[in-house]
């Protein structure tokens, strides 16, 4: 039987750099969803409640980048307990009922990403950053950190919102200095966190058996400290490696089918590539 044709979507604004419908439309090709279409739509804050309301019954779902993840939440029907631990969907799935379920898979992609290369525990761990990806960090870091998690930031604003973050997600948080940042590197695992060019000056300090790097940023890429990581033989995952994971989680949430992780990386990789 011919299965209906569906709609899904990412909103963002600015969106024309989303990777998004590069890998949900491979994941369609891969699962034979040849009636389904994924785009992207420009949308801010102030046009997403409209835009939430005109979804008709074609519409499966929506994935959502900044500044919306905390925006739709009002306008949901169910947020689940992942979302609400940082107040931030990223997924929004539309049930044949007409009802609309929150959810990030930002937080299970990283853990899904971490498995994958065979981080599965860490006694401790650094975060480099406080902005909103930084609390996803730390949430997923409360399912492969036993230990004391260390969040440099560069004001006390910053620190004192990491900690408090820290005590909702039940995380052992301890804050230090931005100018400290280097003897981040020591750690176990490091999630990087901050925009493009913010740890270019770390990779002079990278040691000589570095542990994990996960750097969320996919371009540019390399980063310089990513490059520097690499050439000691640490182990490396990029914000490709966080964006095929939470997307797979996506695209089953939305059609009900496992994402071709595989078909899905390659379709982002050969993108990247082109740019």
């Amino acid at each position: 039987m011919r299965q209906a044709a569906r709609r899904a979507a990412v909103l963002g604004s600015p969106i024309e750099h989303s990777l998004s419908p590069v890998l949900h439309r491979a994941a369609y090709r891969e699962l034979g969803l040849d009636d389904w279409s994924y785009d992207r739509f420009e949308v801010d804050e102030a046009a997403l409640p409209a835009f939430v309301e005109g979804l008709d019954a074609t519409w499966a779902g929506l994935s959502l980048t900044m500044p919306l993840k905390r925006a739709v939440i009002p306008l949901l029907d169910e947020v689940s307990e992942t979302a609400r631990s940082v107040e931030a969907v990223n997924t929004v799935v539309l049930t044949d009922d007409g009802r609309r379920l929150g959810d990030n898979t930002d937080i299970p992609g990283i853990v899904a990403a971490l498995h994958e290369r065979g981080v599965e525990e860490v006694a401790s761990a650094a975060v480099l950053g406080a902005g909103a990806t930084a609390s996803s960090a730390l949430a997923a870091l409360s399912r492969v950190c036993t230990g004391e998690v260390t969040a440099y930031v560069r004001s006390e604003a910053r620190a004192d919102e990491m900690r408090r973050w820290g005590e909702r997600l039940g995380v052992a948080v301890r804050t230090a200095a931005w100018s400290d940042a280097a003897e981040a590197l020591t750690a176990p695992l490091v999630i990087a966190t901050t925009p493009a060019g913010t740890t270019d000056a770390l990779a002079a300090h990278v040691p000589e058996a570095p542990g994990t790097l996960f750097d969320v940023l996919y371009e540019p890429w390399p980063t310089a400290l990513a490059a520097a990581w690499d050439g000691r033989g640490g182990k490396l995952l990029g914000g490709l490696d966080l964006l095929v994971h939470q997307a797979v989680l996506q695209v089953e949430q939305m059609t009900g089918r496992p994402g071709p992780l595989a078909a899905m990386r390659a379709a982002g990789e050969q993108a990247l590539t082109a740019r």
